[in-house]
């Protein structure tokens, strides 16, 4: 029959158009299910694409206003056109977005729009928006439906798209506010805030802990938020949200020391309540089929299978870092399970990056975590500012730190902030991946003059101390 599948995708973004392409190149019949116009999900259409490209081009502007007179280029002051930089974005998501849909067709996927659920094992209902429901025969259901805004716990937010927005909204504000309040020091936030700043906004950031961007590094942490604080952002840290309004065309926001205290209030033309997702599970009817959920999230065993025969799930609906990549590698590890392979996904090995500027990149432990497990270990740094392509490109903001096993020398993690993170990181993921030593990498020739010699010199401080001690 035409809708007999043996792979039914529920859920086209990173994940789940990567799983499917694997699965049709595996020779399984597949079928993707998405409830938008468009594939791609959060990240292609309202997250990681567009987001990507206003950093940049916020970037490029405020280098051009900022950078260009040191080097010797007199441009004057630039001028910003907003609706043609959105326009760029828009482009860009349309690009994307369209690659996919090239991808079904080639790989001979089948796709059908609506909003999908599970109503029996082996069976995937699409309800499309004129209501009518499809159903599809399925031998195997993958659940990769991402994520949502989570909103402020405890706290009522009334998003409008205006003054009270969310990061899907933050990408398309119809001019640049003057004042901007940041609500959560996460990834989201500070990407965001930092495309706004650059643009002409004075933004504030609340956070409830101590330090920005939990989970990454301290010393990374710190470092990153005396550089935002240099580019003009103001902190409110140890800070508790307790009310989130609209008044007028204003967004007010008030807040209240952790620890207790008097309450402050912020006014600010655009309030971006950035304090995270959670699991978009909620119209799937799992709970009726008796999927085994933990807080919203799909639990799942080794090879990403839930206690329900033949229903599996990836990316942001399981454990695990929030991040496209970590669903893409699990979209093919569930296909070359279902196709009779052995999937597999090191996450000790998942990168993370910060695509502000500086940017912030991460792999591995943080020094944090080695103290909590009461690992011995070593760790070795080494500063941009002492590295000659980072002076030439006044790019000297942050250093590399390496993380190492005082025994074996094995690297454990890796934290860097500073221009081009993001790709420098990736030569410490693919040692970890081969379980290589600070030794490995600091002993292979890097180019000179090159950004990525501070790589290498911070893994050569990390191999030099177990020499002396």
């Amino acid at each position: 029959m035409a809708n007999e599948f043996d792979v039914v995708v529920i859920g086209s973004g990173p994940g789940g158009y990567v799983c499917a392409i694997k699965a049709a190149q595996l020779g399984l019949k597949t079928a993707i299910v998405e409830k938008d116009e468009t594939l791609g999900g959060t990240c292609l259409n309202v997250g990681c694409i567009p987001s990507k490209a206003l950093l940049h081009a916020s970037e490029m502007y405020h280098e051009a206003g900022h950078g260009f007179d040191a080097l010797g280029i007199d441009v004057g002051k630039p001028k910003l056109n907003l609706e043609k930089m959105m326009a760029h974005k828009d482009a860009t998501v349309k690009a994307n977005v369209d690659g996919v849909s090239f991808l079904m067709n080639k790989n001979k996927i089948t796709v059908f729009h609506g909003m999908g659920s599970i109503p029996a094992k082996g069976q995937v209902a699409v309800t499309g928006g004129d209501g009518k429901v499809e159903t599809l025969a399925a031998k195997n259901i993958v659940i990769a439906t991402g994520s949502e805004v989570a909103g402020i716990p405890g706290v009522e937010v009334e998003f409008d798209d205006a003054v009270i927005v969310s990061s899907d909204n933050a990408i398309s504000l119809p001019k640049v506010p003057k004042s901007m309040v940041v609500v959560g020091g996460g990834v989201i936030g500070l990407e965001l805030g930092s495309v706004w700043s650059r643009l002409g906004a004075d933004v504030t950031v609340v956070e409830y802990l101590g330090s920005i961007l939990g989970g990454m590094d301290g010393g990374v942490a710190k470092q990153f938020q005396r550089t935002l604080k240099k580019q003009g952002f103001t902190f409110k840290m140890n800070s508790k949200v307790t009310a989130v309004a609209k008044e007028g065309s204003k967004g007010l926001v008030t807040f209240e020391p952790v620890k207790g205290g008097d309450a402050e209030t912020i006014e600010a033309d655009v309030v971006l309540v950035a304090t995270g997702r959670r699991p978009f599970t909620s119209n799937l009817g799992l709970e009726a089929l008796g999927v085994e959920m933990e807080r919203g999230v799909v639990k799942t065993n080794a090879q990403w299978r839930t206690n329900v025969d033949g229903i599996y799930a990836i990316g942001d609906v399981t454990d695990g870092p929030m991040l496209a990549h970590k669903a893409e590698d699990e979209g093919v590890a569930v296909a070359e399970t279902i196709a009779g392979q052995h999937g597999h996904v090191n996450y000790g090995v998942i990168p993370g990056v910060v695509y502000t500027m500086p940017e912030v990149a991460s792999v591995g432990a943080t020094e944090e975590q080695l103290k909590a497990d009461g690992v011995d270990y070593v760790a070795g740094q080494f500063p941009f500012t002492a590295n000659g392509r980072a002076r030439a490109m006044n790019a000297t903001d942050g250093f590399v730190k390496f993380l190492a096993d005082k025994k074996t020398d094995k690297v454990l993690g890796c934290h860097i902030v500073g221009f081009g993170a993001g790709d420098m990181i990736h030569e410490v993921a693919v040692l970890m991946e081969f379980g290589g030593s600070s030794e490995d990498l600091g002993r292979t020739c890097h180019a000179h003059p090159t950004l990525s010699e501070a790589v290498k010199e911070a893994a050569l401080a990390t191999f030099a101390k177990p020499l002396h001690m």
